[in-house]
């Protein structure tokens, strides 16, 4: 299938697009841009940047993708942005490019209406984010977290796998997998029990996860953090999950952890 382009559209020469890729009427798809087959933009799109989006995406009105970031240091400089498979943008969403590899997003993520991504950002397989979130640079996100409405999260933050961030909350540290974060400024609650069970997590995986919880948070413990860490990848040592967990503990950070709040 060909390519529908409204005429009112314009498609800079350069510009890749494949098979039923279907652009609706006064978007601007700039000449470094690829879009994937099947992928569908609703009106009033504009995609600049050297921009790979994946087959199937769907991108509503008024949402920018691919221009330039608004890192101050880096001026207007042209960045990338890879988009993956089956995503959802919805309506005023921007997602800046990135400097080198730039701004990478997995696939099948939804962006609800006026969310923002900012530069080289890195999100992974089944993020949503809800309406009016607000990434800094350089922001990390693992598969199946979901962001609450009106969250602003700091750069460099990093965010774990299967966490959830309720709304209206202020991130400024790393949440672990499979965490429920919320507040401003956010700290822990426990776990994402909820969005577990509703991926099919059963109950004894669940009961592991609660157990190393209680073990690295435990306030009756007067060990350093790093030794707890260690602990727990002792105990656990054939447990996926807390390996994730002790794996992006130990991984490099430029912010502290976000915790249960001291009672």
């Amino acid at each position: 299938m060909n390519p529908s382009v409204h005429p009112s559209s314009i498609v800079e020469d350069g510009a890749r697009l494949g098979a039923g890729v279907s652009v609706g009427p006064f978007c601007h798809i700039g000449a470094g841009v690829a879009l994937g087959d099947g992928a569908t933009l609703d009106a009033h799109v504009v995609v600049g940047g050297r921009t790979r989006i994946g087959a199937r995406v769907r991108i509503f009105p008024f949402a920018a993708v691919g221009l330039p970031s608004q890192d101050m240091k880096a001026g207007l400089a042209e960045g990338a942005l890879t988009i993956g498979d089956d995503c959802v943008i919805r309506e005023g969403v921007t997602i800046n490019a990135g400097a080198e590899e730039g701004t990478r997003i997995g696939a099948r993520c939804v962006f609800l209406a006026s969310s923002h991504v900012a530069h080289d950002c890195r999100l992974g397989d089944d993020v949503i984010l809800s309406n009016q979130v607000l990434l800094g640079g350089h922001v990390e996100i693992g598969d199946h977290a979901m962001i609450g409405g009106a969250t602003a999260v700091h750069q460099n933050v990093r965010i774990g796998a299967q966490a959830f961030v309720g709304g209206l909350s202020g991130v400024e540290g790393d949440v672990i997998p499979f965490a429920l974060a919320s507040g401003n400024r956010a700290h822990l609650f426990g776990l994402n029990l909820v969005g577990l069970q509703r991926r099919g997590f059963a109950a004894e995986r669940i009961e592991r996860l609660r157990r190393a919880y209680r073990l690295l948070f435990a306030r009756d413990d007067a060990r350093v953090f790093s030794e707890r860490v260690a602990s727990l990848a002792h105990d656990f040592a054939d447990d996926a999950d807390v390996a994730a967990i002790v794996g992006f503990l130990r991984a490099p950070a430029t912010r502290p952890l976000c915790a249960p709040r001291a009672r």
